[in-house]
């Protein structure tokens, strides 16, 4: 029999799952004492700390965007394709961590470089371009032109709204009839660069959208059992729904878990831009499902309902995301079990995840999947990993600084 690069993956994922089976089962039954909040909290800053070293040594001759690792190596985009507010924002939060003046400055030099896409209505990947990038250099600086900027990315992206289908078509050129109608959960993201605009001018226009846009996904996508797909179609002419599918996922019937993690944060997040229950509600039904998919390792798998899954491949990016909506999910409904859950991952991923043994990597995560059905960076590292890991590490540690970075606070 052949030996496949796909076997090996899938082999290596389960056998890191079940050499940590054991002692991380023993210390799920114990429960959260002090010893392990401490651990816990040591691994934490240790992996934070890490990831500033990291950044020390690659961000100064970095003169592009991120978008993925070959051979352990970043490869770039030079307009930042849908992912570069990464980049400057975990710049941002590098300098909050250690008050390093360098990052600062890096990260106003890397946000100024997307100044051309505030305009890009190509796209509904504006949230993750501006919100980390420039609504967070106006947040640490106080400077408009970031504001301004953003609200300029805000006002491109709402002309993607389907107001038959109350939807943000996800992809193609407005004028380009295919993918008029498609609909991802990625976009739940994207949605908080609408409720900063609203606050910003006072035009609850943009927040309007927003809520129509979260309520129709709230609709379509979960499944009873919490599960939801990576995609749902509309006719785009009469909004009518057409059903689920995917890009990324396994199948129209399984459960992407990095399009999981994107429900959870994104829902809980615009509950807390509205106060809307429903949306609470909403993600902590994905949220529930998710952590019923873990392994023992705490690190998800690409796609919870793959038929190889749980044994397969992971994706250390989903957990990092889904970590930062549970630490909000834990505050919003005082339930201390989504915290728990959040510091499990977040520990996971620092444990077994980073690149701590590799003198070649430039990232800080590793074991991170963008797209298995196209085998397109299949356990790599990728920028949203590197910032979702700083993202939850900081919420942790020092709460009051990812607040001024990204504004935790409610309504």
């Amino acid at each position: 029999m052949s030996i496949t690069r796909r076997t090996l993956l899938t082999t290596a994922a389960g056998a890191a799952a079940a050499v940590s089976a054991s002692t991380s089962t023993a210390a799920s039954a114990a429960g959260p004492d002090a010893a392990d909040q401490a651990s816990a909290t040591r691994t934490l800053r240790q992996a934070a700390d890490y990831a500033v070293t990291k950044l020390r040594a690659v961000a100064p001759g970095v003169t592009a965007f991120p978008v993925g690792t070959k051979f352990e190596k970043w490869t770039y985009s030079q307009n930042g394709d849908w992912v570069g507010g990464f980049w400057p924002g975990q710049l941002w939060l590098a300098w909050l961590h250690s008050g390093e003046e360098q990052f600062k400055t890096l990260a106003l030099a890397s946000a100024e470089k997307l100044a051309p896409r505030r305009t890009d209505t190509g796209t509904h990947d504006l949230g993750f371009l501006f919100y980390p990038s420039w609504v967070t250099a106006w947040r640490l600086t106080g400077d408009d032109k970031w504001k301004d900027g953003a609200v300029q990315a805000a006002s491109s992206l709402i002309q993607r709204y389907n107001p038959a289908g109350k939807f943000i078509r996800a992809w193609g050129a407005l004028d380009d009839p295919k993918n008029a109608g498609r609909v991802i959960m990625d976009t739940m993201m994207n949605l908080d660069l609408l409720a900063f605009a609203s606050r910003q001018t006072g035009d609850p226009r943009y927040l309007d959208i927003a809520v129509a846009h979260a309520k129709t996904a709230q609709r379509y996508f979960p499944r009873p059992d919490g599960s939801t797909p990576h995609v749902f179609d509309f006719d785009p002419v009469t909004g009518a729904p057409v059903g689920p599918g995917t890009v990324q996922g396994y199948s129209p019937a399984s459960c992407w878990s990095r399009g999981q993690a994107w429900g959870v944060y994104g829902f809980t997040t615009i509950h807390r831009r509205t106060g809307d229950p429903e949306f609470l509600t909403t993600a902590r039904r994905l949220a529930d499902f998710a952590l019923s998919r873990l392994t023992s390792d705490h690190v998800p798998v690409w796609d919870y309902l793959a038929p190889q899954a749980p044994d397969d491949v992971k994706d250390a990016s989903a957990g990092v995301i889904m970590a930062c909506g549970l630490l909000d999910l834990a505050e919003l409904t005082h339930r201390p079990h989504y915290r728990e859950s959040a510091l499990r991952i977040l520990t996971g991923v620092s444990r077994t995840c980073l690149t701590t043994k590799s003198a070649r990597a430039e990232a800080s995560v590793a074991r991170c999947t963008r797209n298995r059905p196209n085998e397109d960076g299949v356990e790599v590292s990728l920028p949203y990993a590197d910032y979702y890991l700083l993202e939850g590490i900081l919420r942790v540690l020092d709460r009051r600084k990812a607040d001024r970075a990204i504004d935790l606070s409610s309504v």
